[in-house]
């Protein structure tokens, strides 16, 4: 067998690694800011570059719908959410003059967490589970079509929707955190 050299596919060859390593770069600094971080919001950027080169190596990978909901779904949705979080958390001067847990508290809690354990133990046990196949209507390209052409407005709608409750918790995170109340 003779290997011969083309120049054209070598760099090509080079690019996908360099693209390759780049990302994985990526997913692994992200993840040690992430880990090694004494705030929280550099935790969350760092999950959030950890999270992007993840989806970077799904391209990578040739799997572009997994990356698109990996960037949709953990970095816009977990990602943000855990910042809210900590807009939205008291700030240290009232998280000190807390107690903290409480027995009573404790026991509530555990209470709690037994009597759901119990009644959705109760609930699986009790039903007659059946495989059935699924039937799928449409394929991946007809589901990404009806949702770029029919169902676009909606989309953007639920967006708009999503930027209200966003500006909204912002204004409420705001007012909270004032000593008079937002007056």
């Amino acid at each position: 067998m003779e290997f011969t050299f083309d120049p054209e596919l070598s760099l090509y060859i080079h690019l996908a690694d360099l693209a390759f390593l780049g990302f994985a770069f990526l997913a692994l600094a992200g993840g040690l800011v992430a880990v090694g971080s004494r705030t929280l919001i550099r935790a969350v950027l760092g999950l959030a570059t950890s999270l992007v080169g993840v989806a970077g190596l799904y391209v990578y990978l040739g799997t572009h719908f997994i990356a698109a909901m990996q960037v949709l779904i953990y970095v816009g949705a977990v990602c943000i959410s855990i910042t809210f979080a900590v807009m939205l958390a008291r700030p240290p001067s009232e998280a000190a003059r807390d107690p903290g847990f409480t027995a009573g508290k404790i026991a509530a809690g555990l209470g709690v967490g037994v009597f759901a354990a119990l009644l959705l133990g109760g609930a699986v046990l009790r039903t007659a589970w059946e495989a059935k196949p699924v039937e799928v209507e449409g394929t991946l390209l007809q589901v990404g079509e009806g949702l770029l052409t029919r169902y676009a407005f909606v989309f953007e709608l639920i967006s708009l929707v999503l930027l209200v409750a966003i500006v909204g918790s912002v204004v409420v995170a705001r007012r909270g955190r004032r000593p008079d109340g937002g007056r």
